[in-house]
């Protein structure tokens, strides 16, 4: 009966300690403002890509019925040249099929905010980048997700964290620009992409200038 009690007893503190890993891990997984910034604070040069055009581009190649379509695993990349941009990858959780934000993912998209005002940040323009893993939907409807959800956390940002609205710059790319084409159904392929994209002209602003307040009238003198 000792011997019992003492293996349960064991059991317990083994399960306690494993526990108290788990949660050490997932603490020290989970990003800080510092990680952010040392991944998106060493810009060298712009890529070129022409936003507008891009996002024209994902909806007409998610609309097509192609012939003989690669799949997922083998079809390009539609824009190759945001793989050389600094980039931080976002598990931003989602409710499921729209762009609501769970409040699991608050912390994160405010260590996001935090790190874009950071100083060494402060000159730059990002893109908010999203993706959806390849699943049952079509390509269209993955496609007009992932920009909803580009949308929203931008708007969060600018809303909520007042980061200036001409830094930030949304851009769905459904499952036409897999983070992992070896696996096109992983979870790894819904994260979200902060990509650092170009320096801020010399006049513009980081944040939202505040807007003058009218000068008080004089009274007029009396004659």
């Amino acid at each position: 009966m000792r011997a019992k009690r003492l293996s349960t007893a064991g059991l317990c503190v083994a399960l306690g300690l494993a526990l108290l890993a788990g949660t050490a891990a997932a603490q020290t997984a989970a990003p800080t403002r510092d990680d952010i910034v040392g991944k998106l604070n060493h810009f060298e040069q712009a890529a070129e890509v022409d936003l507008p055009a891009l996002k024209q581009q994902v909806m007409e190649r998610a609309k097509a019925r192609i012939k003989n379509d690669p799949g997922p695993v083998n079809r390009p990349l539609i824009a190759p040249d945001l793989a050389s941009l600094p980039a931080f990858n976002a598990q931003i959780q989602f409710d499921a099929d729209t762009p609501i934000i769970q409040p699991a993912s608050y912390q994160t998209v405010g260590r996001i905010a935090d790190a874009l005002v950071h100083s060494s940040l402060l000159p730059y323009t990002f893109l908010i980048v999203g993706h959806v893993e390849s699943n049952s939907k079509t390509r269209e409807a993955n496609a007009i997700l992932s920009q909803r959800r580009a949308d929203a956390i931008r708007d969060v940002l600018v809303n909520t964290f007042k980061i200036s609205t001409k830094r930030l710059h949304p851009i769905g790319l459904g499952e036409e620009q897999l983070l992992d084409r070896a696996k096109p159904t992983s979870a790894v392929n819904g994260q979200l992409q902060i990509l650092t994209y170009a320096k801020l002209p010399e006049d513009a602003p980081a944040h939202p200038a505040a807007t003058p307040a009218p000068a008080a009238k004089k009274p007029a003198k009396k004659r």
